[in-house]
């Protein structure tokens, strides 16, 4: 015996995206519009177009009102300092700058001269850490206008 033959018709065709998905063709944009169609409809069956001016108009100055003075603000990012000088604008003079730095005694040099001294280096070797600058806090000022900027502490 033989398998059955399958009959010779012509597959059936999907259904149409539009058919699928109740997309309006006839519609002006080629996608569907969250609230289009939903208003009032002209001539044609076409909804009207959105009005020329969506917003109300915006009150102009009252007579006799004084001017309004509007002052721009510039907002930096924060500047983290280290020991190291940081290229920055300076607030005070508006300039384009690389920081200079200066180093001074600060909590770590202090922490570290008594230290020595209670090891028994007190016949002028605990002044060492006043010598060595990663012991030392560093200023960081303005070469243009001598502006304190920032300190980066050790401790």
């Amino acid at each position: 015996m033989s398998a059955p033959s399958a009959p010779n018709h012509p597959p059936m065709a999907p259904p149409s995206y539009e058919e699928t998905t109740g997309f309006n063709n006839s519609a002006p944009y080629p996608y569907p519009v969250p609230g289009y169609g939903t208003g009032p409809v002209t001539k044609g069956g076409q909804v009207p177009p959105y009005p020329a001016q969506p917003y109300p108009p915006q009150p102009g100055p009252m007579p006799g009102a004084p001017p309004v003075t509007v002052q721009a603000v510039y907002v930096q990012n924060p500047v983290l300092f280290h020991d190291r000088p940081v290229q920055m604008t300076c607030p005070s003079c508006s300039k384009l700058i690389v920081t200079r730095i200066s180093h001074n005694a600060g909590a770590l040099a202090w922490l570290s001269c008594g230290g020595l001294c209670l090891l028994g280096c007190w016949l002028g070797c605990c002044l060492i850490p006043f010598c060595v600058d990663p012991l030392l806090d560093v200023d960081h000022s303005c070469p243009n206008c001598n502006a304190l900027l920032g300190s980066y502490k050790r401790l």
